[in-house]
C-alpha cells in the first residue's frame, strides 16, 4: 500500500489531505468519487496510513508498528465496511459495522477510521442510518465514502461530507507508467493510454488482458475489410462480438478512435498524431477515399449507437446500423 508520494496524479486531493493532517483539521466524513480504477482506494488508504502512523507527520513512515499493522490489514482502528449482498449495502451493514462500534474509542491511535467502498450501493435506509452518525460523530471518528457516483447520495449526506472528485490523469503519465513499469511497447502504450481515458487502473487492466488484445485484433480486421464484406459476413461478425462476449463499449471506443485517426490525418497529414501508428498505410488509404461529411456521419452514428445501447436497444441491431453506415463508403 503506498503513501501519498507514490500515488500518480491527484495532487490537489493529496495536498488537501496532507494539509489537514498538518493543521490537525481532519473532517469527520469525506466522499471520494471517480470511476473504478482511478485511485480512490489508494488515496483513502494512504490518508488512513498517514493518520494512524505513530510519527504524526503528513506522510506515513512505513516502518512503525501502526504502519506495519495497516500494511498487513491488521490495524484495530482501521475498519473496512463490508456487505454480503453484492448489489447493495443495507441498513444492518451500517448499523452493525459503524453505528454500533463507532462509540468504542480507538484502541491505539488518535483516530478511528471507517472506509466504505462502493458506497453508492447504500440503500436509502442505510444512508439515513449513517446520517445519524455523521451528524454528531465522536471527535476521533472519520468515515471515508468511496463511490463511482455520488449523485445517488441523499443531499443531507452530501452536505455533511467533504466532497472530492478524482480527475483523469494526463495521458503522458499513464503512457510512461505502462512503458516503465509494465515494459509495454510504445506503440501499444499509445493505444492502451487512449482507451484508458485518464484512468490508470483501466490502463493497467487492458494492458494485461488477453481479451482486450483479441478485441483489438478482431476490430482491426473488421475496420480494414468492412467495405469488402457482404451483409451476411457483417452479420456473422456482429454475432461473433456477442458470442465472444467482447465489451460493447470498448468495441465502440475502438471504432471511434479508428475514425478519429482517419479524420485527424485527413485534416493534418501528421502521422505522429495517430493512435494506431502501425496502421498508417490503411489509415492513409481510407482518409484519401473518405469525405469529411462521410467521416462526420460515422462519428455521429457512433454517438447514436452508444445511446441505443444505453437505452437497452438490442446490441446486434445497434451495431448493425452503425456498421452498415460505415460500409456505405
Amino acid at each position: 500500500m503506498p503513501g501519498f508520494e507514490v500515488i500518480l496524479g491527484h495532487d490537489q486531493i493529496k495536498e488537501h489531505f496532507r494539509r489537514a493532517i498538518e493543521i490537525k483539521k481532519v473532517s469527520h466524513a469525506y466522499i471520494l468519487s471517480g470511476e473504478a480504477g482511478m485511485g480512490k482506494k489508494s488515496l483513502a488508504k494512504a490518508f488512513a496510513l498517514a493518520l494512524l502512523c505513530q510519527e504524526g507527520k503528513n506522510e506515513p513512515c512505513m516502518t512503525c508498528n501502526a504502519c506495519k499493522q495497516v500494511l498487513s490489514s491488521n490495524h484495530p482502528d482501521l475498519i473496512y465496511v463490508t456487505h454480503e449482498k453484492p448489489s447493495s449495502i443495507g441498513v444492518d451493514d451500517i448499523r452493525e459495522q459503524i453505528n454500533e462500534t463507532i462509540w468504542i474509542r480507538p484502541y491505539s491511535s488518535r483516530y478511528k477510521i471507517y472506509i466504505v467502498n462502493e458506497a453508492e450501493k447504500m440503500t436509502v435506509q442505510a444512508q439515513n442510518a449513517l446520517l445519524k452518525t455523521i451528524e454528531e460523530p465522536p471527535d476521533y471518528a472519520m468515515i471515508l465514502l468511496l463511490t463511482t457516483s455520488q449523485e445517488v447520495f441523499l443531499s443531507t449526506i452530501l452536505s455533511r461530507c467533504v466532497q472530492m472528485k478524482l480527475k483523469p490523469l494526463q495521458d503522458y503519465i499513464i503512457k510512461n507508467y505502462l512503458i516503465e513499469k509494465l515494459q509495454t511497447e510504445e506503440e501499444k502504450a499509445d493505444i492502451y493510454t487512449a482507451f484508458a481515458r485518464g484512468n490508470l487502473g483501466k490502463g493497467i487492466r487492458i494492458a494485461s488482458s488477453e481479451d482486450f488484445q483479441a478485441m483489438i485484433q478482431d476490430m482491426l480486421h473488421l475496420m480494414k475489410n468492412i467495405c469488402l464484406m457482404d451483409i451476411s459476413e457483417l452479420l456473422d461478425y456482429i454475432r461473433r462480438i456477442k458470442e465472444d462476449k467482447l465489451d460493447n463499449e470498448e468495441c465502440l471506443d475502438f471504432i471511434e478512435m479508428w475514425y478519429r485517426d482517419i479524420l485527424l490525418f485527413k485534416a493534418t497529414g501528421d502521422r505522429d498524431l495517430l493512435i494506431f501508428k502501425n496502421e498508417y498505410p490503411t489509415i492513409l488509404k481510407i482518409s484519401d477515399e473518405s469525405s469529411y461529411s462521410y467521416l462526420e456521419k460515422i462519428l455521429n452514428e457512433i454517438v447514436k449507437a452508444r445511446k441505443r445501447m444505453n437505452f437497452n436497444v438490442n446490441m446486434e441491431l445497434a451495431m448493425e446500423l452503425l456498421l452498415l453506415t460505415i460500409k456505405e463508403r
